[in-house]
């Protein structure tokens, strides 16, 4: 169970409330939550590795 890949779980988990928040809150509450998720986003990989390296997230191959 530890071979789990969080990324795609955590993403799935986000874009269910994105899309809660969007059908029944509207487009304010919308993109408060979306600023909000990627700033905790930012944050969490700060403190995993100390920088921000957002190469690592694309899908290209080399």
């Amino acid at each position: 169970m530890s071979d789990i890949q969080w990324t795609p779980v955590i993403g799935l988990a986000f874009g269910i409330i994105l899309g809660v928040v969007a059908s029944f809150g509207g487009w304010g509450p919308f993109l408060i939550v979306l600023v909000l998720g990627v700033a905790g986003f930012l944050i969490g990989r700060i403190a995993e590795s100390g920088e921000v390296n957002l190469s690592g997230l694309s899908m290209r191959r080399k």
